[in-house]
């Protein structure tokens, strides 16, 4: 079962994230520590998604944002990246009912077109049959990159440009944003990557400009609610000022 039903009060945070992203890095490196191929990592990790969508829903974070898969994974081994293409058919047409009964909206965001005809259309089948549900908002990057994401909307630009509905002095921030991924959602306020590594791998780069940074050891096949917990407490106790410096009668309580 994907969302485990939430049988508990939820602990309440003095300042909780409204939209968490989470690069989930570790699965290949799981799954070689247990002398496995990498689609058993894969597999694993799965099961750390469904946790980590459940955790969002009982502790109502409007968006979760999970990277699955980059534009830099196409250079993985061609049998590697098979087995994850199948494994994310598989899970698109065997899971998106439960999502959708749970009030789920998904999207996916990256470049679909060099995905199969066949993923094409089981990612828009479920794009379309949760797209007004307005519970949480789960999106996963498939085929992104952040300077993708930037390029794509600069072109969009360009065209508004050359259409004359547009003049280069008008571009500013506001404008840009209209064209990027996720565009509607609230900005990312909190980012989580596990397996070790401290970068961020070309992820969200213009959405995560003021987000917080949470890194942990854990790899994604072994993350659950605790890790999930400790990063929204580490959340919790950041000091947020946006490039403002602190109030003269800021008092630590």
């Amino acid at each position: 079962m994907i969302l485990k039903e939430n049988q508990q009060h939820n602990k309440q945070h003095a300042i909780s994230p409204q939209h968490v992203a989470i690069i989930m890095d570790g699965n290949g490196r799981w799954a070689k520590k247990q002398s496995k191929l990498p689609i058993f990592g894969h597999q694993a990790g799965v099961k750390s998604v469904r946790r980590a969508i459940s955790f969002a829903v009982q502790h109502k974070l409007k968006a979760l944002t999970l990277y699955a898969f980059s534009r830099e994974n196409w250079h993985r081994p061609v049998q590697d990246v098979s087995a994850l293409m199948e494994l994310f058919i598989r899970l698109l047409d065997s899971k998106i009912n439960i999502l959708h009964k749970h009030n789920i909206c998904l999207n996916i965001i990256g470049d679909i077109d060099r995905f199969s005809f066949r993923l094409q259309e089981l990612i828009c089948r479920a794009e379309t049959l949760t797209s007004k549900n307005d519970g949480l908002n789960l999106n996963i990057a498939a085929n992104y990159s952040g300077r993708w994401d930037i390029i794509k909307s600069v072109k969009k630009i360009a065209i508004k440009i050359q259409q004359g509905m547009l003049r280069p002095d008008q571009i500013n921030e506001e404008i840009l944003s209209r064209y990027i991924c996720m565009n509607k959602l609230a900005p990312v306020d909190l980012v989580i990557r596990t397996g070790g590594e401290q970068r961020i791998s070309n992820f969200l780069l213009w959405q995560i400009a003021y987000a917080e940074l949470f890194f942990t050891k854990v790899l994604w096949p072994d993350f659950n609610d605790i890790v999930f917990e400790s990063a929204l407490n580490a959340f919790a106790q950041r000091e947020r000022r946006f490039g403002r410096t602190k109030p003269d009668n800021y008092r630590d309580t």
